[in-house]
Formats: structure tokens, C-alpha cells, sequence
């Protein structure tokens, strides 16, 4: 009987040690997965791409000194990034060089090859004076004078000291119409609408201006330098 259960006990013991000896060495020799490692990993690669965005972003609105009236830096804190200019996948049947004011979103497309566009965000007409339609590219030009129409100026009498008999306001960084302006036209009439910059880059994102479309002047810089006279126009 003491034979047997020192037997059994070697026994098991031996078999232990087998056992646990083929577990240790199953586990030393399986691959493992790191999964903190490719956290961090990950999330490395994730600050870094997030890095490189904000650094182009601060270059895209940084302060543009060479201008007739040099541009200040946007804040960007001030402007949400979904805001921020941007190529975008937009597969659209609309011919290349078309813009297109998404006025739900507040965006204004650029129609681009390859179903692409360059997006932007933009500020728009306040309630009783959206518009929309298509129309073209009259004219464009850089750092405008601002007239009020007539209808404007009846509702706001103390803007008549700018009215076209007086001149308008000369162009510079105060002006409505920032550094750039699309003069919207339908066939060879003007809408009086524009497609405009505007140091109020705080606004981009909400319904503020009397029916224009306002942009940071980065941006209408930008979209000037790209858009053609004559360049169709949506507003949807």
C-alpha cells in the first residue's frame, strides 16, 4: 500500500513536471500579441498625422504679409475644422471649375478632376435673404470697393455715406468684402450677390450677411486663384 501511493505520487509528480514543462515551453515559444504596444503605436502614428494637419492648417491661414493690405492669421480656435479648406472626395456630374454653395452645410465646393474638390467653409445669408439658383462668374476682382444697393441702404440709412453717388468704401481690411470678390451674374444681369472674403472669419459656419457668400480671406484668395470669369455658379 506505501509502495503504491509513493509509485502513484512519483508518478503524478513526474507527470507534473512533463505537463508544466510543456506548458512553459509552449508559452515561451508561441508569438505573442502586443496589444498596448500597437496601441501606443498607433496612437504615435494617429499624433503625428493629427501634427502634420494642424501644421498645414496654420500655414494655410497664417498671416499672408505680401497682400496690397497685409492679411492677418486667422484664430483657428475660433473656426471649427470642419471648416477648414480642404480637398474632398465629391463625384458630381457638374463640369470641372464649377462652384457649388452647399447652403444646408455651409461649404462651398470647387468642382475638380478625377471626382475631387477643393471644399470651403463659408458664412451665408441671414433668414429673408438666402438666394439661389444657377448663375456664372461675372467678374472678379481683388480687394473691391464695397457698394451698398439702394434696398440696403433704405433699410440701413447710415450706410448711405457709401452709396455708389459717394464713391462706395474703399477696399482694405474693414471692408464687407475683404480681399477678393466673384461678382455673381445671371446671363448679363448682376444678382448684386457676391462671392466674397471678410475679416469676420468667425462667422464662417453661420447665417449672417445679407444673401452674400462670405469666406475667410485665405480662402477667396485661394478660390480666386483658381476660379475662371464666366465659371458656372450653384447655390442649392
Amino acid at each position: 500500500m506505501k509502495t503504491n501511493y509513493y509509485y502513484t505520487r512519483r508518478k503524478f509528480l513526474s507527470g507534473s513536471a512533463v505537463l508544466s514543462g510543456t506548458i512553459i515551453t509552449g508559452c515561451t515559444s508561441a508569438p505573442k500579441f502586443d496589444y498596448f504596444g500597437e496601441y501606443f503605436k498607433k496612437r504615435k502614428a494617429n499624433k503625428g498625422a493629427e501634427d502634420t494637419a494642424n501644421k498645414t492648417f496654420v500655414t494655410r491661414y497664417g498671416a499672408m504679409p505680401n497682400e496690397r493690405f497685409p492679411v492677418p492669421a486667422v484664430n483657428l480656435k475660433k473656426v471649427p475644422a470642419k471648416y477648414y479648406r480642404r480637398q474632398v472626395n465629391y463625384p458630381t456630374t457638374e463640369n470641372v471649375g464649377t462652384v457649388i454653395v452647399d447652403t444646408r452645410k455651409f461649404y462651398l465646393y470647387l468642382v475638380q478632376e478625377g471626382g475631387k474638390a477643393m471644399r470651403y467653409g463659408v458664412g451665408l445669408g441671414r433668414a429673408g435673404f438666402e438666394w439661389s439658383g444657377r448663375a456664372r462668374v461675372g467678374w472678379k476682382q481683388e480687394w473691391p470697393k464695397w457698394t451698398p444697393p439702394q434696398e440696403m441702404i433704405e433699410r440701413q440709412p447710415e450706410l448711405a455715406k457709401y452709396s455708389e453717388a459717394n464713391g462706395g468704401m474703399p477696399p482694405g481690411l474693414n471692408n464687407p468684402l475683404g480681399a477678393r470678390a466673384l461678382y455673381i451674374f445671371q446671363g448679363k444681369e448682376d444678382t448684386l450677390y457676391r462671392i466674397h472674403g471678410t475679416p469676420e472669419y468667425w462667422t464662417i459656419g453661420k447665417a449672417v450677411s445679407s444673401g452674400c457668400v462670405r469666406m475667410m480671406n485665405q480662402d477667396v484668395i485661394d478660390l480666386y486663384g483658381r476660379v475662371t470669369t464666366g465659371s458656372e455658379i450653384i447655390v442649392t
